[in-house]
């Protein structure tokens, strides 16, 4: 069962997932890991992937990235089909991946030193993303003396160094305690509302999802597809406290029920 494919409206979406498949070769055979995936990213919606384990989620954010050739369909860019890595697009991994001799400021500029941008311009880019991520302060401190969430918070501003108009997020706060990944979660509403970015975010939290995400969409076991897309009505700005009401049950309920 599906629900619209597109987040409807009359804006063009920004990203499209067509007929996608992806099939791993190795030495014990084929492993169909996806099949027949298809769903519209409108600008600036907040989508999230559910599903079991080994469904093919992590997979499908990569070719969204650009990191993985699909074996069938494609994934376009504004109508475009994606032949690779884009400045437009940035990814956040579960792990935050930091350079341990850099200091979070050196972490954060990486990205821009290696594209070769003028000093000035990066250091008032870096100012903007400590500050937006909520790290000022700890310019710095090295990623050792950091908090899991914290170094979350630095690895988000690294993707975000290029001003990408689409942000993946491969379930960035599945190695943080409870607590923690309940405030990155806010944190991390708190920054798409302030930039306004599109976002795809893998999670295997159903209360996650619903709290952040304008669309759910539930992937079937493997060989991963679109088994269902639950639209989440929820009115925005979201504190936590809505997870305490009926309507965020209910919604929370009809994604469960769909995973099986």
């Amino acid at each position: 069962m599906q629900t619209d494919l597109s987040a409807g409206g009359d804006r063009p979406p920004v990203m499209s997932v067509e007929r996608l498949s992806y099939t791993f070769n190795d030495q014990a055979g084929p492993l169909e890991a996806l099949a027949d995936i298809s769903f519209d990213v409108a600008p600036s919606e907040f989508i999230c992937l559910v599903g079991p384990s080994g469904c093919g989620k992590s997979t499908l954010l990569r070719l969204m990235a650009g990191l993985l050739r699909p074996s069938e369909g494609q994934v376009c860019l504004h109508g475009r089909p994606l032949e690779g890595p884009q400045r437009q697009i940035g990814l956040v991994f579960q792990k935050p991946n930091l350079m341990p001799w850099r200091s979070v400021r050196q972490n954060v500029v990486l990205p821009l030193e290696l594209a070769g941008a003028p000093r000035g311009q990066a250091d008032l880019l870096v100012d903007e993303l400590i500050a937006l991520v909520g790290l000022d302060g700890f310019d710095d401190a090295r990623p050792r003396s950091l908090s899991g969430g914290m170094a979350q918070r630095v690895a988000i501003a690294r993707a975000l160094i290029h001003d990408p108009e689409i942000l993946l997020l491969d379930e960035p706060f599945g190695a943080l305690d409870a607590m923690t990944r309940e405030r990155m979660a806010s944190e991390l509403l708190r920054i798409w509302s302030a930039r306004r970015k599109t976002v795809v975010m893998v999670t295997h939290s159903i209360p996650e999802a619903v709290f952040l995400a304008d669309r759910v969409l539930v992937v079937s076991p493997s060989p991963g597809r679109v088994h269902q897309i639950i639209p989440i009505p929820l009115s925005r700005p979201r504190g936590l406290d809505i997870q305490s009401s009926p309507e965020f049950a209910a919604l929370a309920g009809r994604v469960r029920a769909a995973i099986g």
